[in-house]
């Protein structure tokens, strides 16, 4: 019944894409934990790390198509509803640590006791319990979201204008998150974590699970943003990205459907945030700056905008070559390759690079093309 339903509901691209991911799900984490290390098939724990960071930023890559592919909602911001989710989560990590920290206070993390705080902040209540803590991961991101567009959308912000006022926010919360006095850790942020849910958080189980979950994580997301745009809900937020004011005067409140995808897509973004930091072993503020969000969007660009599954795509793509090119000699010239890579997709691929293999399967597809006599339409 599910297979009939994904393959009724969805296209060759997300079908193929649900399936590699499913596999990755899989096969990643029984390779790590069942196959010795000589064998040419075992996946290396650091590796594993890797791809699970590489699915956290796909699922952050679909989650901002969703509001840029589909409503137009080009916004450069979205890295700092990825923190806020990491935050939560390393708020409950901290208090795991409990006496196992290097002051020995059971209650206050180290930070806290370097810099002579005296008691727990108010805002540190609760995320000594996972359900509490979990809830916070989606709630202050989305409310954050729902606050901010809620000013914004009512205001009929749009355009550059918003996308500006998004990146003042994320540039807000940095330089807040890297005063020692507010409670986060300051600049080095919460580190040193050591359990999840009462598992040794580097141990090669508890690791592969996070990348289990990380998959998932993406799977849900993507199914719920295709279930999203293919309802007629999807369709007036496609009206609303080409043509706002025709669908306002046709009597549609644009903004409420701007505020609700936006709001969605901001708890899509800590979730994965959240996923994020048990997998890297920090959070600190840096993750809020602007440059993070910026390159989130050329993630989707280059993937593909308003397709999802090309958002993820780009995602992998663009962070296998930062892994790749940030190890080497050409380290201190990978900014200008983004840059270039950006100005390349713009001018030559503007669909993406899956724009740009559906282009080429329909070239082979024409009758009379090329192609071997195999690959031609049947009459």
């Amino acid at each position: 019944m599910i297979t009939k339903y994904l393959i009724s509901r969805h296209d060759k691209a997300g079908i193929v894409f649900l399936t590699i991911v499913g596999l990755m799900a899989v096969l990643a984490p029984l390779s790590n934990l069942l196959l010795p290390e000589s064998s040419p098939l075992h996946v290396p724990t650091y590796v594993l790390a890797l791809l699970g960071k590489y699915l956290c930023y796909a699922t952050l890559a679909v989650a901002l198509d969703l509001v840029w592919g589909y409503c137009g909602i080009l916004s450069l911001g979205h890295g700092a509803f990825f923190a806020l989710g990491g935050y939560a989560m390393g708020m409950y990590l901290m208090r795991q640590i409990g006496t196992r920290g290097v002051y020995g206070n059971p209650v206050l993390p180290d930070f806290m006791v370097f810099l002579n705080w005296k008691e727990l902040p108010w805002f540190w209540y609760g995320f000594d319990m996972f359900p509490f803590s979990l809830l916070m991961m989606v709630a202050v991101p989305g409310l954050l979201a729902f606050v901010f567009g809620w000013l914004a959308f009512r205001s009929r912000v749009t355009g550059v204008y918003l996308s500006i006022i998004t990146q003042a926010l994320t540039y807000a919360l940095l330089l807040a998150f890297f005063r020692n006095d507010m409670g986060f850790g300051g600049n080095n942020g919460l580190t040193d974590f050591k359990d999840i849910l009462g598992f040794n958080i580097q141990a090669d189980g508890t690791r592969a699970t996070l990348f289990f979950l990380s998959a998932i994580l993406l799977i849900a997301v993507y199914l719920i943003s295709r279930w999203i745009v293919h309802t007629s809900y999807g369709k007036v937020l496609v009206a609303v990205r080409d043509a706002e004011a025709r669908a306002r005067f046709l009597g549609y409140r644009t903004e409420h459907y701007k505020l609700f995808v936006f709001t969605v897509s901001a708890m899509m973004a800590g979730l994965a945030g959240a996923l994020y930091v048990p997998q890297v072993g920090i959070i600190n503020p840096s993750e809020f700056a602007p440059a993070n969000s910026i390159e989130a969007v050329v993630w989707v660009a280059v993937g593909g905008r308003g397709t999802l599954v090309g958002a993820a795509l780009g995602a992998f793509a663009v962070n296998f070559m930062k892994t790749f090119f940030t190890t080497g000699a050409l380290a201190a010239y990978w900014l200008f390759l983004l840059g270039g890579l950006f100005i390349l997709v713009t001018l030559v691929m503007p669909k993406g690079i899956l724009g740009l293999f559906g282009s080429m399967s329909a070239k082979l597809r024409k009758p009379g093309s090329s192609q071997p006599a195999a690959l031609q339409p049947a009459e």
